[in-house]
């Protein structure tokens, strides 16, 4: 991994560091999971079950996206979708949507980062 991507994933809100640990160093892997991460249905099911009034739907989105941005060191994610969780867990929906004025924009930074090539190689 350039320092540029580096860089790029880090400004996006990926703690890159703590992400290779958990995947023992392996950059290709961590780049894969990433990608893995962009694909992912849950944060669009979570919208829609925002907006739909589906509690059962949004709070088991909301942890699997909780569990993913832990293991990927998304750490802002991961926080708000505590927060999220937690407040769904305890049936605040109208808290939940709240919380999306957080969400969305941290969420469009990191998948922005994911997406872009850095265009620098160093």
């Amino acid at each position: 991994m350039t320092s540029a991507r580096n860089r790029q994933l880090e400004n996006g809100g990926i703690r890159v560091p703590q992400a290779l640990e958990r995947v023992l160093g392996n950059e290709a892997l961590l780049e894969r999971l990433l990608g893995k991460f962009l694909d992912d249905p849950q944060y669009p099911a979570l919208c829609a079950a925002l907006e739909h009034g589906d509690l059962d739907r949004a709070v088991t989105a909301a942890h699997t996206l909780k569990g993913m941005c832990g293991n990927l060191s998304m750490e802002e994610l991961y926080a708000l979708f505590t927060q999220q969780t937690d407040a769904l867990r305890g049936g605040d929906l109208a808290g939940a949507r709240g919380l999306m004025a957080q969400i969305k924009p941290a969420y469009e930074r990191v998948t922005a980062a994911i997406r872009e090539q850095p265009d620098e190689e160093a």
